[in-house]
């Protein structure tokens, strides 16, 4: 064999081998990932370190920017929308990537409730609600979904993490500030929108809420039978909510609020991350996973 047949034959070998790496490089990156409810309860671990997420406090401005950063790590299009609501500057939050339709929102809260109003013990209702299950839980699971969605052949997806949804009733304040301000500033309507609070529960029990629209929220509670959770996602309508999927629905929107409203630590100060499951955030995040990768892009 001469030497230039030999250079030709390891050249060759050289783009094949080169080729198989490209393809098997593709495949790992549109194979679904896990999604890891042990990791998700980290990140509930992690806010809870910070302290109350409380609008304009220091932690608040922590939450934004570890938020911001774990979205642009994972490879999503990330930045903050500001918007003022009743005096107050709120900061919105959005992951983005794909395009087209199906585009799907998944929503939930990332501030906290400055008085723990409903607290059993009248000496601390003046004093900042944690926000274990409400508010950590759902940013945490939408945290884990940036991590485990695959890129590539996908519905448009957002994650969008609202600012000043949880101080109604509250004097010079109201509910779903940040919420309303962004749905206000859509081009259009999306396809769906998954509204995620209180799923951290250890005792999960979430049923179809009134409010919320009936064909994709029994799309995803088929999607949970599937997958053996039948007995956390109840096929019962319960309560009628107020919560951040009602300015979508306003707006004509399919939008779906998952919650669990039967939680004890409600707006106390007992809201706090012993409280939350890492199965419960397995089972709503491994749910979601599954709903959404069962959309095809339409054409």
């Amino acid at each position: 064999m001469s030497r230039k047949t030999l250079r030709l034959l390891f050249f060759a070998f050289g783009v094949l081998a080169g080729a198989v790496a490209v393809l098997l490089s593709t495949r790992r990156a549109a194979a679904p990932q896990t999604f890891d409810g042990e990791r998700a309860y980290q990140d509930v671990l992690y806010q809870m370190a910070l302290g109350p997420r409380l609008p304009g406090s220091e932690a608040h401005a922590q939450t934004r920017a570890w938020i911001l950063n774990t979205l642009q790590e994972d490879a999503w299009q990330a930045e903050s929308l500001p918007a003022q609501a009743m005096g107050h500057d709120l900061y919105n939050l959005v992951g983005k990537r794909g395009t087209g339709r199906p585009w799907i929102i998944f929503g939930a809260h990332y501030d906290n409730r400055l008085r723990a109003d409903h607290d059993p013990h009248p000496e601390y209702r003046a004093t900042p609600v944690p926000g274990a299950n409400d508010g950590a839980s759902g940013v945490a699971v939408l945290l884990e979904l940036a991590r485990t969605l695959p890129q590539g052949e996908q519905p448009q997806i957002w994650l969008v993490f609202f600012d000043g949804e949880d101080n109604g009733e509250i004097p010079g304040w109201d509910w779903l500030l940040g919420s309303r301000a962004f749905a206000q500033s859509l081009p259009a309507l999306p396809d769906a929108v998954v509204i995620v609070d209180m799923i951290g529960d250890a005792d999960l029990n979430i049923y179809m809420e009134q409010n919320s629209d009936p064909q994709v929220m029994r799309q995803i509670w088929d999607t949970a039978a599937s997958l053996g959770y039948g007995q956390n996602f109840i096929p019962e309508y319960k309560y009628r909510m107020l919560d951040d999927h009602i300015p979508f629905r306003q707006l004509g929107a399919a939008a779906v609020d998952l919650i669990d409203f039967d939680y004890p630590y409600w707006h106390t100060v007992e809201d706090t991350a012993d409280k939350v499951s890492p199965r419960s955030l397995q089972v709503v995040g491994e749910t979601l996973l599954h709903w959404a990768l069962s959309l095809s892009p339409e054409d």
